[in-house]
């Protein structure tokens, strides 16, 4: 009995699974032609695959690659400025399925997109407490269709969503094991007759290596994983010093910042440098790489007090230190280009392909017709949680919840670091990245109105009935928490709904024109 009751309570995840992969997998290798930025990252994978660093290509490559002439590569080195752990991934599904067809260009993102959808419950579970809420994210996440096109197309970005989501699932599981730690380690002391001033140094602590490992793995797709680094690196040192002023430690403050963030830096920062450069094996191994002869050029060599850094990891420095000034220095206009202050509100999505034709064309059965592929999210999902981060943002100056605070601290990470690049070339699908806090936002903000939480007033800690979804109280708090429940299915289903409209614009399913323009909302999604 009681394996039928666990068996019946975690169908729901396993539908949201079997939905989310449902959703991406469909019609994957259309359109047969690489899509976007897909041009960069399969023909880049393709030649770390083969030649060990990203080679180039001649004219016209697109075409011919997509006609199965996927040899036609030089072996000299091409000028790219992202890590390769994410072309090396995408170069897994081309040794299974092959690089002729769009299957293998893109079934790696697939399968981790379907994972960060796992990964999403499993951390509402664990932060939340509620197997429905949990249910629910996944939902919304598997639904979404910016979720399922960053899914679909062979681009870097769902593996930086991906990675960075390991390590703030990492971190979250840091958390109970430092408190129940530090605990124990002040317990004793006290016991021995030694009141702890400062408190303990905590060196194992193996979640930090993960959060570590994790985000080294972000940094090495691309360098925004650097700002996940960082960001939890100071909010641990936060958390660590709030946990010592409850514990009643004296010196709390001086205690985290100088005795446990030393710690806590050793334990995160070198496993994501070393993560970092082995990425970059392929180019140490071999002598074609773009800058991998640099340091051997007449006069290029450092001098002085760093002559003796090998030749190799000079090059290599060159080459990181070129590839930041294109970073910063980007600013060459694009048709969809969108400035990060409008990225919340969803103004100026992304067009991954579009292709029109005429009746009697490619199967088309109308006067004109389209295929779209749209980064757009689910309109509905999308500005819900919005207003909900904006609400977070409220909340949390008013109760001090550290829910909130670690959710917000996903979007410190994934979002507000692009607010210093405004006048940059940067792009609306980079809000993957931080779009698995904006539906825990949007998630919290549900539970409320289920009554999923205690009183922020009586427990900081929002306890109260989480673990079973049930709702305890007098029969007037029972009919608001009936109310809320109506509320949030309506909103489910209208969800749905919304998707079941806009999916094939977020597939490149051949539509009418028409069809086509009711989708476009507003005139910057066109």
């Amino acid at each position: 009995m009681l394996a039928s009751s666990r068996a019946v309570r975690w169908a729901g995840p396993l539908l949201v699974v079997i939905l989310a992969a449902a959703l991406r997998l469909w019609n994957l290798g259309h359109p047969h032609s690489l899509v976007f930025d897909e041009t960069f990252y399969v023909k880049d994978a393709w030649t770390l695959l083969n030649n060990g660093y990203e080679s180039t290509w001649p004219e016209n490559a697109d075409a011919l690659f997509a006609a199965g002439n996927s040899y036609i590569f030089t072996t000299d080195a091409s000028f790219v400025v992202h890590p390769p752990l994410g072309k090396w991934l995408i170069s897994l599904g081309m040794i299974v399925l092959g690089p002729d067809n769009g299957w293998g260009w893109r079934i790696t993102t697939v399968i981790v997109g379907v994972l960060a959808v796992v990964l999403l419950m499993l951390i509402a579970k664990k932060l939340f407490g509620s197997l429905l809420l949990a249910t629910i994210v996944g939902f919304l996440f598997a639904i979404d269709g910016h979720a399922i096109v960053m899914s679909r197309v062979a681009l870097l970005d769902n593996y930086v969503m991906f990675f960075a989501l390991l390590g703030f699932g990492a971190v979250l599981m840091d958390r109970d094991w430092h408190a129940t730690r530090l605990a124990a380690s002040l317990a004793a002391r006290r016991n021995a007759g030694a009141e702890p001033s400062w408190g303990p140094t905590l060196w194992w602590r193996p979640w930090l290596l993960a959060a570590g490992l994790a985000f080294g793995l972000t940094a090495s797709v691309k360098w925004s994983g650097l700002y996940f680094l960082a960001a939890f690196g100071v909010y641990l040192v936060i958390v660590d010093a709030l946990a010592r002023r409850r514990a009643g430690v004296p010196f709390w403050l001086s205690a985290a910042v100088l005795k446990q963030a030393p710690a806590t830096f050793l334990l995160l920062v070198p496993i994501a440098v070393v993560t970092y450069l082995l990425s970059w094996t392929g180019w140490f191994l071999t002598r074609g790489g773009y800058y991998r002869e640099w340091a051997n050029g007449e006069g290029a060599a450092w001098t002085g007090a760093l002559a003796w850094v090998p030749n190799s990891l000079q090059s290599f420095w060159h080459y990181q230190d070129a590839a930041y000034s294109y970073h910063v220095g980007l600013s060459t206009p694009h048709p969809y280009q969108s400035n990060p202050l409008t990225w919340l509100f969803m103004i100026r999505p992304t067009s991954m392909f579009y292709e029109g034709s005429n009746r009697g064309e490619n199967g088309c059965g109308y006067d004109v017709c389209s295929e779209a592929i749209t980064s757009v999210g689910n309109p509905l999902i999308w500005w819900a949680s919005t207003a909900a981060l904006f609400y977070l943002i409220y909340r949390l100056a008013r109760y001090r919840e550290w829910k909130v605070g670690f959710i917000l601290m996903g979007m410190v990470a994934g979002y507000l670091p692009w607010l210093m690049y405004l006048n940059r070339t940067v792009f609306q699908f980079y809000t993957i990245a931080f779009e698995p806090y904006l539906l825990l936002g949007l998630t919290f903000c549900i539970g409320l109105i289920m009554k999923q939480f205690g009183s922020p007033k009586r427990d900081g800690n929002l306890t109260g009935s989480l673990t079973d979804g049930s709702v305890s109280g007098s029969g007037w708090l029972r009919d608001r928490s009936l109310v809320g429940v109506r509320i949030v299915m309506v909103f489910l289903i209208v969800a749905t709904l919304v998707s079941a409209f806009f999916y094939p614009l977020w597939t490149g399913s051949q539509t009418s024109y028409d069809f086509w323009r009711i989708h476009t909302w507003m005139e910057s999604w066109r």
